[in-house]
């Protein structure tokens, strides 16, 4: 019987070989996504309300707040199992204005949606500092849809357009043009297909994250299974393309449309498995954000961003980061 991404985080389990004492107090967080206002650093994460930390220095980080003090009042309409836990947002900023995208799902089916709060500031402290949820942007059918409705991230191409990637498991991941709003889909509705593994049994890719690095898109994605402590799977692989719809491809020339990606980062004695990242370019410095399950911490889930290298034209992570590259969650 397989776990599939919408696995409760409340069900981290396994224990695993200490090779080292784990960390105190670091930063424990899934699916994490980033961005940079006046100097400081915000993460969110996957939780019941979306958790925001902040941070000067991207190492020393403070509980900052809780988007949403219960749940999108939406919710249980698109899901009525939905159990709280709001899952795998995306932080984006444009014209003044942060837009933060949120995923609704019921426990193991792809009954889901994905809606989007607004806010003109990250600082909780500021005056005009208030989220305005905008409803649902895209919502996916049992009855009718072999996609999943979760994992967003927002990318611009070229001519400033707005796209959404999306999607966990049943089909793939998936790309559809937004409005100018940012808020709704543009019409007509076209589904691009980015990334899925058909040999494998139940499909495990997810979290698309795509980047944009001199010629080519990166196409960023989490294979095999989360949420499951030392016994995760996790891993991220890589694709790229020249064009934002893709086709995207690996090392080796084949397509992610047929199962392809390259590794970039998987878990060791260590961490358990990793997975479901962002990429950030802050003062001319690349960095990749995600979520590692520490073993020594019987699976504990905690907040990595490593600086990425880039050689021939492919990204690389320091395996070796993920032990000196610690996220500590001070005590305010």
């Amino acid at each position: 019987m397989t776990t599939r991404r919408h696995a409760s985080l409340a069900l981290l389990f396994g224990l695993g070989l200490m090779t080292f004492t784990a960390s105190a107090a670091q930063v424990e967080v899934h699916d994490p996504v980033m961005a940079r206002e006046d100097g400081t650093y915000y993460v969110f994460s996957t939780g019941p309300g979306i958790t925001m930390y902040s941070s000067t220095d991207k190492e020393h980080w403070h509980y900052a707040d809780r988007i949403f003090s219960s749940e999108p009042k939406w919710a249980r309409s698109v899901a009525p199992e939905f159990d709280g836990h709001i899952w795998a947002p995306d932080i984006y900023q444009k014209d003044g204005k942060f837009y933060l995208y949120y995923s609704v799902s019921a426990f193991g089916k792809n009954t889901s949606a994905i809606g989007v709060t607004t806010n003109e500031t990250l600082n909780p402290e500021a005056s005009n500092y208030h989220w305005q949820d905008q409803g649902i942007v895209i919502q996916s059918h049992p009855d009718k849809d072999n996609w999943n409705a979760i994992d967003p991230a927002i990318i611009e191409d070229e001519k400033g357009q707005p796209w959404m990637s999306f999607g966990s498991f049943w089909g793939g991941l998936k790309l559809v043009k937004l409005n100018d709003d940012l808020v709704s889909l543009a019409e007509p509705v076209q589904w691009y297909d980015l990334a899925t593994r058909p040999s494998v049994t139940y499909n495990p890719i997810e979290a698309p994250y795509i980047f944009k690095k001199g010629d080519y898109y990166y196409l960023f994605a989490s294979f095999d299974f989360c949420c499951q402590g030392t016994n995760s799977t996790y891993k991220l692989m890589a694709g790229r393309s020249e064009t934002l719809q893709g086709p995207y491809y690996d090392k080796n020339g084949k397509s992610m449309l047929e199962g392809g990606g390259s590794l970039v980062l998987e878990g060791d004695q260590d961490w358990a498995g990793l997975g479901h990242n962002a990429v950030y370019s802050f003062d001319g410095e690349d960095y990749m954000v995600f979520h590692a399950y520490e073993t020594a911490d019987n699976g504990t889930q905690k907040l990595r961003i490593l600086h990425v290298d880039w050689q021939d034209g492919w990204p690389v992570v320091n395996p070796n980061d993920l032990n000196t590259n610690t996220t500590e969650l001070m005590q305010d």
